[in-house]
């Protein structure tokens, strides 16, 4: 065991080493196969991974003594893992869940030591595996089984009751042979690498069982079409999911076809020259089917059983799909992809490829003619192996003249039309109608009918370009969806409307802005109170197109000017509450109205009383400071002659009724503090005095 950890830490120590001092680069890769091939075969890349099922255990019968690339890991730095003598196996996460898995050398009696890592390839190419770390979602390179070792040949993987996902090379810091489950999340993409990290051939089993994901595709296996294209001696066979390469018979006998005389002779799986699985196969025939209803079905071929899926399920014999093979014409130009509003482009699309060699690339192929000249500058195909199912054709500017235009096939600058994959050309004067629609305006009128309560608005629009769609916004409070809506308003300031416009194809939107001339608000500002042989400045705030003003302030004036003089007020005897009123008008007839209250006050001199009496006879029951209209940020306290205080304001109205906590304070003598800024002087006065309480 300790001689194979040794082993085993002194390649990765190696691996990791100067690779420019070249005695040391040869001793580490001798004994390893430096100078083996590098692993290309189908299965020991990522790209050509195995596919593997959930249901029974797979047999890696022999390991192939080549090199590879070090694979991205995290977690045992600077130990590098190696994809040398391994293989890939890929698989679908389809019900997420915990996942493990079993390593076990074929051979008890060879000391085999398999390294593994597990990645999620989601969205990601196969040979991120050898940049991208973040992929690996669990990693084992233990390594110390065999003959000699505590456990000879123990297996490794993932199991219920293991810790961990990461497990780096030899037996210290806890290392075992075996890590947690990692959880698989349904519909993502796995690639497992199993690396043998000995100089052995021996192969070993791979099994999944114990967790709760699954990796088995409920899909059953099925035929799902078939058709021929130009020549009819092939037939390609589209499956419903990939299915094993090595399950289809070479000679075709998987399939039959109900064409008397005639007999399928060969099969082969696209796909399968460097990988394991298909979803397509060509079914090559003695003759050319000639055109009619066919029907393909399924059987038993010589190699004893129809196409498999990964987990060895077969399509049913029996099962079969029916095609049609039409007669070898040129392919018609029928098909145009709908256009858009002002479009500035064209898709054709056509039921056979076209070669794309055939294609003017300066779209002199095609002419366009309608309601308004259109002019073609260039035309290209989405070519895959020099073919495309479509052509876009790029203009000199967008069609915004609606119509029905004829797009023509004629020949190019290149001396032809359109070749198809079956290499039949499509006959000049082919053409095909199509429709633009008008380019529309949401542009709009409005007419305001005034009064004084309520101004109403009737919307219009023309409804011209084939507009079928109104979708009107009013202020953003009320919608409509009638071409000319009739609205009603009873505030009058601005409104902003907002119209959009559709025929089905073009949309435009408009905004205005509503203008009342007839807005009229009465508002002014007054001050709350006014003190003996002061004034009192109203501020007119008014808005609209006012003609006339009229002011009433209670002390026998009335005033018509928009801003009025300083008003002053006859001392009261007692203070009182007075109205101010400003009546506005426009030309329109119409009035609004905005008042104030004002306290007239009989005193503004700032006193707090010697004594009151808190009997609820409304005489004196409260203690406050009196007529505090001048004071700002003022305080009041009340204390015993202990010093605790009982009542504590900021606010000169709120006054103390003679209690505290609730209980009536005993008949005595109180101290009070009154603390405040006064407004005309901006000085700050702090005043202290004695009150009795009187019971």
């Amino acid at each position: 065991m300790q001689q194979k950890a040794l082993q085993k830490g002194l390649y990765y120590l190696c691996m990791t080493m100067n690779r420019l001092i070249l005695l040391i680069f040869l001793s580490c890769l001798s004994g390893l196969n430096a100078f083996a091939q590098p692993c290309s075969v189908p299965g020991m890349i990522p790209s050509s991974a195995i596919p593997v099922c959930g249901t029974t255990p797979f047999v890696q019968d022999t390991i192939a003594l080549c090199s590879g690339p070090s694979v991205a890991t995290t977690g045992c730095a600077p130990t590098v893992v190696t994809s040398s003598r391994s293989f890939w196996y890929k698989f679908t996460c389809y019900q997420t869940g915990s996942f493990a898995f079993e390593i076990s050398a074929a051979s008890p009696a060879v000391d085999d030591d398999y390294d593994w890592v597990l990645y999620d390839i989601t969205g990601r190419n196969p040979g991120d595996v050898f940049t991208n770390s973040s992929l690996q979602v669990s990693m084992n390179i233990y390594g110390v089984s065999g003959p000699g070792a505590p456990f000879p040949n123990l297996p490794t993987g993932c199991r219920a009751g293991a810790s961990g996902d990461v497990h780096c090379a030899g037996s210290a810091s806890g290392n075992t042979p075996f890590n947690r489950m990692p959880t698989l999340t349904v519909g993502h993409e796995y690639l497992l690498m199993v690396a043998n990290f000995t100089n052995s051939t021996n192969g070993y089993q791979l099994s999944f069982t114990g967790g709760t994901a699954s990796i088995t595709d409920p899909l059953l296996p099925r035929l799902s079409r078939a058709a021929s294209v130009c020549d009819t001696r092939q037939v390609r066979v589209k499956l419903n999911k990939k299915m094993k390469c090595n399950s289809l018979a070479p000679d075709g006998s998987d399939f039959t076809i109900n064409d008397p005389g005639n007999s399928i002779i060969s099969a082969a799986g696209i796909g399968c020259a460097n990988g394991f699985d298909m979803d397509s196969v060509i079914l090559t025939l003695t003759n050319p089917i000639p055109p009619g209803n066919y029907v393909l079905t399924a059987r038993r071929g010589t190699d004893n059983n129809t196409l498999l899926d990964y987990c060895d399920r077969s399509v049913p014999a029996g099962d079969n799909v029916p095609f049609i093979i039409a007669p070898v014409l040129p392919t018609p130009m029928d098909s145009l992809t709908r256009p858009g509003c002002a479009p500035n482009s064209l898709q054709l699309v056509f039921r056979k490829s076209i070669q794309c060699s055939s294609i003017a690339p300066n779209g002199s192929d095609f002419a366009v003619t309608g309601p308004t000249p259109v002019v073609i500058t260039a035309a290209t195909g989405n070519c895959t192996s020099g073919l495309s199912r479509d052509i876009t054709l790029q203009l000199s500017g967008p069609m915004q003249v609606g119509g029905v235009y004829t797009i023509t096939l004629q020949n190019g600058s290149d001396g032809n039309t359109l070749t198809d994959e079956c290499s039949l050309q499509t006959p000049a004067g082919s053409f095909i109608n199509f429709s633009i629609a008008d380019t529309v305006n949401a542009n709009f009128t409005y007419n305001i009918v005034y009064g004084c309560a309520q101004n109403t608005v009737q919307y219009n629009h023309n409804g011209t370009n084939g507009i079928n769609s109104w979708q009107w916004n009013f202020d953003g409070t009320r919608t409509s969806s009638v071409q000319n809506p009739l609205i009603t308003y009873t505030d009058f300031r601005q409104k902003n409307t907002t119209l959009i416009v559709s025929n089905g194809v073009c949309k435009d939107t408009a905004t205005a802005a509503i203008l009342f001339d007839n807005l009229l608000v009465a508002a002014f500002e007054g001050p709350p109170f006014v003190c003996p042989n002061e004034t009192a400045t109203f501020l007119n705030q008014s808005e609209g197109n006012i003609t006339g003003y009229e002011w009433t302030f209670g002390n026998g004036v009335i005033n018509g000017l928009r801003n009025p003089p300083p008003q002053t007020y006859p001392v009261p005897l007692t203070t009182r509450d007075q109205t101010v009123r400003l009546i506005i008008r426009n030309s329109f007839g119409c009035s609004d109205t905005a008042t104030h209250t004002i306290k007239v006050v009989n005193n503004c001199y700032i006193a707090v009383p010697s004594a009151f009496t808190p009997n609820n006879d409304g005489l004196n029951d409260y203690l406050y400071p009196l007529n505090a209209y001048k004071a700002r940020e003022l305080t009041f306290s009340v204390y015993n002659r202990f010093g605790q205080r009982l009542f504590f304001t900021r606010n000169w109205l709120q006054k103390w009724d003679g209690t505290f906590k609730g209980q009536g304070a005993d008949s005595g003598t109180y101290v009070w503090v009154l603390q405040y800024i006064h407004v005309d002087t901006n000085q700050k006065t702090e005043q202290k005095g004695t009150v009795i309480l009187i019971r």
